[in-house]
This record gives structure tokens, sequence and C-alpha cells, in this order.
């Protein structure tokens, strides 16, 4: 069974920061793109950065210059540092992860999109 546990949420000033972790555990062939989305109350999930195996970043509009995605492979992990945080950043953090599971029998699996329970970031004025 694979799972995505992410930490690191809290509340904070506008202007401070915060870093996410999102780890993944399980049986696990592979993982190709780490991700992070938000959703905001009333909003849609949104995408905000994410990261390919090789180390390619794609931000969001509103992350480029404050947001930064980072992984260590070793640890099946992905991080999403956070600075010059606004009151408008304030919402749940959901990692996300496409990961090739390993069966005992089958051998590795197709990727699936593997979502985590979400952390709370509220910024405050």
């Amino acid at each position: 069974q694979v799972q995505l546990v992410e930490s690191g949420g809290g509340l904070v000033q506008a202007g401070g920061s915060l870093r996410l972790s999102c780890a993944a555990s399980g049986s696990i062939f592979s993982i190709n793109t780490m991700g992070w989305y938000r959703q905001a109350p009333g909003k849609q999930r949104e995408f905000v950065a994410d990261i390919a195996s090789g180390g390619t970043t794609n931000y969001a509009d509103s992350a480029k210059g404050r947001f930064t995605i980072s992984r260590d492979n070793a640890k099946n992990t992905v991080y999403l540092q956070m600075n010059s945080l606004k009151p408008e950043d304030t919402a749940v953090y959901y990692c996300k992860a496409e990961i090739s599971p390993l069966h005992a029998l089958l051998g590795h699996l197709p990727a699936f999109d593997y979502w985590g329970q979400g952390t709370q970031v509220t910024v405050s004025s």
C-alpha cells in the first residue's frame, strides 16, 4: 500500500516562511513527478509547483519567486519552501506523486497519481 504523508503546515504571519514535506512510503517501484496543490475555502484545488524525477521544476505564477520545490529521491520525499507568505496563500496544501507500485507477484505496476491527506497553511495579516 502506497501512502503520502505531509507535514510542516501551520500558522504564520504575512511575510513569514514555512517548509512543507511529503514522504511517500510503501511498496514503490518508482516515482515520477511529485508536486504540490492547494485548495482555499470555497475554491477549486489549484496547482502550485511540481518537480520531475530528474529535477525539472514548474511553478504556478503565484508561486514563482517565493516558493521553491525540491526532492530527495533517496528518501522519496518532496519539499516546498514557502517564503514571503501572503494571506492569500492560506489553503490546505496537498502533495501529489505519480508512483509506480511494486507488486509482490506482478512486479511493477502502471503509474498512478497518489494524494496526501493535506496540511493546513494559514497566513495571518
